[in-house]
């Protein structure tokens, strides 16, 4: 079982996910897009137990405080080995676009679609979900869906970013459509929802 805590950051509002494993109090955080000391304070509250640090895609938004709050923990940055690029090209992650400070980082583990791993007992499995970006991806555990800027409330992520697709981006919004059960989702910005709501009322999915 996992326990959630959302700390929202940036000037966009991305939803930074604290993730624990109650079995083991083992943590991940999913896009860090900015520095949050109620995060950070919150993860040493719980022992400092920080394994992973999750990237859905590789956007500014997302990902400008994964170096640095990995190496305050000593976790490993985790991200679909095809967005790897944009962890070190500006023009790729928006850093350049928006005059952000950037210094370029690798990560320490590249997932595959299907990969799995363990946090704690609790286990976590990648899907690549190109559309948003050509390697954005989403992390399943627990009932949950950590969705990035794949799939909104009611909405999807924008497709006309660099490696962006418009039909990318519509196989994947029905690959998850098809997924069994029904999943609480996390997206990347704006309001919880979840996978069935989803289904019925996505005009981007209803249909597919």
């Amino acid at each position: 079982m996992i326990k959630v805590q959302i700390y929202p950051v940036t000037m966009l509002a991305t939803n930074c996910s604290y993730i624990v494993d109650e079995a083991t109090g083992e943590a991940a955080v999913v896009d860090p897009g900015e520095k949050s000391d109620l995060l950070i304070d919150q993860i040493r509250k719980d022992g400092g137990k920080l394994r992973y640090v999750l990237l859905t895609h590789g956007h500014y938004d997302h990902i400008c405080y994964a170096k640095q709050l990995a190496d305050m923990f000593s976790a490993q940055i985790v991200i679909g080995r095809l967005e790897k690029e944009f962890l070190q090209n500006p023009e790729y992650n928006g850093t350049a676009k928006h005059r952000i400070p950037f210094e370029p980082f690798e990560p320490d583990i590249l997932l595959d679609d299907g990969d799995t791993f363990m946090l704690g007992e609790t286990e976590f499995q990648y899907l690549s979900t190109p559309g948003h970006t050509g390697g954005s991806g989403v992390f399943l555990a627990d009932g949950v869906m950590f969705a990035g800027d794949t799939l909104f409330l009611e909405s999807c992520g924008r497709t006309d970013f660099p490696t962006g697709s418009d039909m990318q981006m519509m196989q994947s919004l029905r690959r998850l459509k098809q997924l069994d059960g029904d999943w609480q989702v996390i997206p990347g910005h704006g309001e919880l929802t979840t996978l069935e709501y989803e289904r019925r009322y996505n005009p981007m999915m209803r249909n597919l």
